[in-house]
């Protein structure tokens, strides 16, 4: 009896209804470099940080947080347009150097349940970030930034409006994440997570302990979906 309930459990949670991605570090390769202008900003402002602690410290945070944590190590404030700055530098940077996350555009061609975006990011950003990386017309019109929301993860309240506008139940939605915060928003809001690794053994080390299921590959996502 118990193996019956079991299976009929696991049919039940079968085929997610929505599929939501976060965008840096999971369609686009933007991680590295986004870090490294902030890194660059910072130094003007005269604090060393390596891309290494930048990745640890401020990988899928809010702008704001990482601000506020610069400034802490500072002692003091960063100049008054240090925001706008590093925004402009990342989209000088993104256009030079952009690229999807390998093997994302045939993932996509693959998934046969609606798809969206649920990012930390501004609008503009992943509006610039998708269009450059010929992303734009899988999510066009179901892109959901933290900034329009008022909602930055790891606060549950992002994903939990994407799903809302979409129409579908959190239980029926599976997240695509890479950030600790991200996850943390996504099981906040009873949604299951998969921690992309991009085959990061060190990423792994991190999400294999709170997703529900690791991807190595976008290669490998269609079919981790099938079995959701």
């Amino acid at each position: 009896m118990n193996d019956v309930l079991g299976a009929l459990a696991r049919m039940t949670s079968a085929s997610p209804e929505l599929v939501i991605f976060d965008s840096d570090g999971v369609l686009v390769d933007s991680e590295i470099i986004a870090l490294t202008v902030l890194v660059q900003t910072a130094s003007e402002e005269g604090i060393s940080i390596s891309v290494e602690d930048a990745i640890r410290s401020f990988r899928g945070v809010k702008m704001a947080d990482c601000v506020r944590e610069i400034e802490h190590r500072l002692g003091r404030r960063v100049r008054d347009s240090f925001i706008d700055d590093v925004r402009r530098a990342t989209a000088l940077a993104f256009d030079a150097e952009l690229k999807p996350i390998e093997g994302i555009h045939a993932a996509l061609a693959e998934i046969d349940v609606p798809v969206c975006v649920a990012s930390n990011g501004p609008m503009s950003k992943l509006t610039h970030a998708l269009g450059l990386t010929k992303l734009l017309e899988h999510f066009e019109g179901r892109i959901f930034s933290a900034y329009e929301v008022g909602s930055w993860k790891p606060d549950p309240g992002l994903f939990l409006h994407a799903a809302r506008t979409l129409g579908v139940r959190p239980s029926r939605c599976v997240v695509v994440e890479d950030s600790l915060s991200g996850v943390r928003a996504a099981k906040a809001a009873g949604m299951r997570v998969l921690g992309f690794t991009g085959g990061d053994s060190g990423a792994e080390r991190e999400l294999a302990e709170i997703c529900d299921d690791l991807c190595h590959r976008m290669s490998d996502l269609p079919a981790l979906l099938r079995m959701e």
